[in-house]
């Protein structure tokens, strides 16, 4: 049973994988990682991608509700931000694919800074309300614009990655898990930064973390400008992903959808973003695979379908009522138990 890490250096001290136990269970996930688009099918590759994606933006929004304590329901407008500026880049500039990753992920940090202004005065339930009216505005926007396709939205040639067309599922998923993991790593880091500390401060106390001389403001409107910009990555990969860009697809219930990703999972840990995301995406398709491994399952689809959407909703439910701290929590005692294992050595 591990008690205890020597530490002799500063380095040391500051690692982010500070145990051979961790750096073991590292290249386990890597290598499961590595090897499993060339066992999976399409279906479970599509929802690889798509667990991804959910993961990149949900880690976002952790940082700015789960960290900072700034609630928001305007997630989906800056993933249309980013899906948008990718789009139109990608059909008339013709530029490369990670420029144009990054630049969607620009855009939607400056939208989000907009959007941060007035949490220096209003904040909770009124946060929330500003955000919304950003998303309504957003929507607005993309509906009726000529440059953003209108209602009709416009439709992305397959990305291209060193010649390579992004064309499939499996060859997306190279791109999109990669950038995932590096945007869950740099979250990771930040949080261990001065950066970080701000950012929980002002979560426990704004009104201590100014005395302590933190500028409120600043790190507010920083903290809404990684979240959005986290979003605006995440929707240009799903942009590339489903290579058609509507004011459809990112409507205000993809903001709930997010919020509770981060309740479910776990509010202020990077885990929490992963199994949330994790969670809200995959239990869906498991309770539809379960609905049609029933007898005449595929035929009572339209009267079970329902009854799958309540079960889905009461286990969400069990999570706020029966571990408010959510599946990374449940995580930490799995952990904690197998350590006081009796017969582990």
């Amino acid at each position: 049973m591990r008690i205890g890490t020597l530490k002799e250096t500063y380095i040391a001290d500051a690692a982010l994988f500070d145990s051979r136990t961790q750096k073991v269970w590292l290249a386990v996930a890597a290598a499961l990682l590595v090897l499993f688009p060339f066992v999976a099918n399409d279906y479970w590759l599509y929802l690889a991608c798509l667990v991804s994606i959910n993961v990149a933006s949900a880690t976002g929004l952790n940082l700015l509700t789960g960290y900072t304590g700034l609630v928001s329901l305007g997630q989906a407008a800056f993933m249309g931000l980013g899906a948008y500026t990718v789009a139109i880049m990608q059909t008339r500039l013709g530029t490369p694919f990670l420029l144009n990753i990054l630049a969607g992920g620009v855009v939607a940090m400056v939208g989000g800074i907009v959007v941060g202004i007035p949490s220096l005065r209003v904040k909770g339930l009124y946060l929330a309300i500003v955000t919304i009216a950003a998303s309504f505005i957003a929507h607005f926007l993309f509906a009726n614009f000529s440059f953003t396709g209108g209602t009709a939205g416009i439709s992305i040639p397959p990305a291209t990655f060193f010649g390579l067309p992004l064309d499939t599922s499996f060859r997306l998923y190279w791109v999109i898990v990669p950038v995932t993991i590096l945007m869950l790593l740099g979250g990771a880091n930040l949080l261990r930064t001065r950066i970080g500390r701000a950012f929980i401060a002002i979560r426990d106390r704004d009104i201590s973390a100014e005395v302590l001389g933190i500028p409120l403001l600043r790190y507010k409107l920083l903290s809404f400008g990684l979240s959005s910009f986290y979003a605006g990555v995440a929707g240009g990969l799903w942009a590339y992903f489903f290579r058609v860009v509507t004011p459809e697809s990112f409507p205000l219930v993809m903001s709930i959808f997010f919020l509770a990703a981060v309740i479910v999972g776990g509010m202020g840990t990077i885990l929490g973003g992963i199994l949330g995301a994790l969670f809200m995406t995959m239990v869906p398709e498991l309770l539809k695979l379960v609905v049609d491994l029933l007898p005449g399952g595929q035929e009572m689809t339209v009267y079970l379908s329902p009854i799958r959407t309540i079960v889905f909703g009461l286990l969400i439910v069990g999570f706020l009522v029966f571990e408010p701290h959510g599946l990374a929590e449940i995580w930490r005692r799995i952990r904690r138990f197998f350590h006081l294992w009796p017969f582990r050595n």
